[in-house]
Formats: structure tokens, sequence, C-alpha cells
């Protein structure tokens, strides 16, 4: 069960009102990293874990992604609040009303289609959707991506905090982008708190393949690192040599009945490609300037008329 305590989380404190603002804002409200995608994807990940102390983290981390969401929501509603009043009322001159609204982003879609209330919407206006949320039901697979995603919110709160200076903005995103960094904390603890963690999943990986690096990427500069190269890499950069990887002919083969057999021969020798002739086709017969070579060329044919066609055009033009 839920209670909602009317007080926010953290004080959201806004300057002046700024639609264009306000719709950048929108990112972290209904974007994929923003905070109602980080409450649904940790919600559904907890309600479906079996482990108990992993269910009480994502549940509570997910409750107070909720928050998090009434305190970009607030900043969102405060920063529209002056063009909600004017565009209801119509107290502006429309020309600066139109102005107010048009400066960027989509503040009018904002303030026009949702009244100035913070919509489940990107920055752009393209609505929330359930795609955003990329669990799979594996705790050391989920535990991952959800440090990737709590290091992408942190890296989008960043960006608006230099997107504006209005110091009350900036504090309250200063807040929201540290709970990011505290809750990445809170799951790598939980990913590495789980033995074998690595690869994810319950199969291992095949021995013959765990180690092997392939260098697909050639010409140029060559660089190297710990991920590439040293004791615990077989790289492979003769790709001619390394293929096929299992040692087999690299060919794709299939079991088929007598029946599939011989109706795929049928269908081969129904479509097959008549290799001698040389027919003439549509673009032969519509050829024009620029057509290049076409059927017949060496006869007189379509070529050398688009050849004749452009001097035409040449000796017009001069």
């Amino acid at each position: 069960m839920f209670m909602h305590n009317k007080r926010l989380q953290y004080t959201v404190r806004v300057s002046e009102p700024n639609p264009v603002l306000g719709s950048f804002m929108l990112e972290q409200f209904g974007g994929p990293d923003g905070e109602l995608a980080a409450a649904m994807r940790y919600f559904t990940q907890g309600l479906a874990d079996d482990d108990p102390g992993r269910k009480d983290m994502l549940l509570d981390i997910a409750t107070e992604e909720l928050s998090h969401l009434e305190v970009i929501g607030s900043i969102v509603a405060m920063l529209n609040k002056g063009a909600k009043a004017q565009i209801a009322e119509g107290s502006m001159a429309e020309a600066e009303l139109y102005m107010s609204l048009t400066k960027g982003g989509s503040s009018h879609t904002q303030s026009i289609l949702y009244g100035g209330g913070p919509a489940l919407t990107n920055s752009s206006g393209v609505p929330w959707t359930a795609a955003y949320i990329d669990s799979r039901g594996d705790p050391t697979c989920d535990l991952r991506s959800n440090i990737a995603a709590e290091s992408r919110a942190k890296i989008v709160y960043e960006r608006l905090i230099n997107l504006t200076d209005d110091p009350g903005i900036k504090d309250a995103l200063g807040f929201l982008m540290t709970r990011e960094i505290a809750h990445q904390k809170s799951f790598e603890k939980a990913l590495y708190a789980i033995a074998d963690n690595f690869p994810p999943g319950k199969l291992p990986g095949l021995k013959t393949f765990a180690n092997t690096y392939v260098n697909t990427s050639q010409g140029g500069a060559e660089p190297r690192g710990p991920w590439n190269s040293g004791q615990q890499w077989d790289r492979v950069d003769e790709l001619e040599e390394g293929l096929p990887a299992d040692g087999g002919d690299g060919e794709a083969t299939v079991q088929l009945s007598s029946i599939d057999m011989t109706t795929l021969n049928a269908l081969a020798a129904r479509t097959m490609s008549q290799q001698e002739g040389d027919p003439k086709t549509g673009a032969d017969l519509g050829a024009g300037p620029g057509a290049g070579k076409v059927t017949g060329e060496d006869k007189g044919g379509a070529g050398d008329m688009d050849e004749a066609r452009t001097m035409a055009q040449k000796r017009s033009a001069a």
C-alpha cells in the first residue's frame, strides 16, 4: 500500500517561469532515463525477485523514484505557471504570448495541449512507453542494467543543470543527480553480493571462445589495451586463418525430408537465372541523360542515344 506525503522529498524553489526550460526538464519526467522509467523498472523487478533483501531494496528505490518524479514534475509545473495562466486567461498580447511559447523545445505543446502541467513525454514531446523497461528477470542481468540506467540518468541531470542559472532549480537537480549515485552504489553492492555473478545466467560460456579477442577493425592504427591484449586474451589478427571459428567449412546446411527436397529443387529450377544472353529491361526502354551504359549501346542503342542527347543539350546551351 502507498501513502502520499504532501511534502516533497526535496524543496522546489523556482525563481521565475520558463516554459522552454520546463520542456527540457521533461526528459527526466517521461524520458527513457527519467524517474518514471526507473520506478517502473525497479517495481517490476522487485515484485518478481525471490531474494528477500534484494526485493526490499528494489521496492525501496522504486518508491523513492516516484518521489523524484514528484520533484521533477513540480519543477516543470512551476516553470510553466506563468504560461499556463497567460494562455488560459489571454492576459498577454497575442504576439508576446506566441513568442513566450515558441522559443524552443516543446513548450508550446506543454502549454496548449497539457495546460502547463507535466506530461508523460520526453523533452521532444514523445510519449512515455513501457519499451523503456529492459528487465529480463535474471538478477545479475537486471542489476547491471540498473547500474547503467542510474549512470545515464546522472549524465542527463548534469546536462540539465548546465542549462539553467536558476539557483533553486540547480539545487534540486543536484539532489536528484546525487541520489542516482547512491542508487548505483546499492545496485553494485547487490550485484557483487551474488556469488559467481559473471557471466549472467546459469549456463557457462564455451571455454574455446571465452578468451578470444577478434580484431575485426583493421587498417591504420591498432590501439591495444587490457580489453584486447595480454595474457587474458587469445588475439586473432589474421581473420581468414581463424575462420570458421568451429573448424567447419563455414557453410549453412539443413537436413530436409525427401518431400521438402523435391519441392525445393522444383522451386530452384523454376526461378533459376539465365546466365547467357542480355535481356532488354525497362531501364533500357526509358533511358535518358545520365542513365549510363544500357543494353545494346555498342549497336547504336540507348547508350548512343543518351550521348547524342547530351551533346545536343551542350550545343543548345552554348
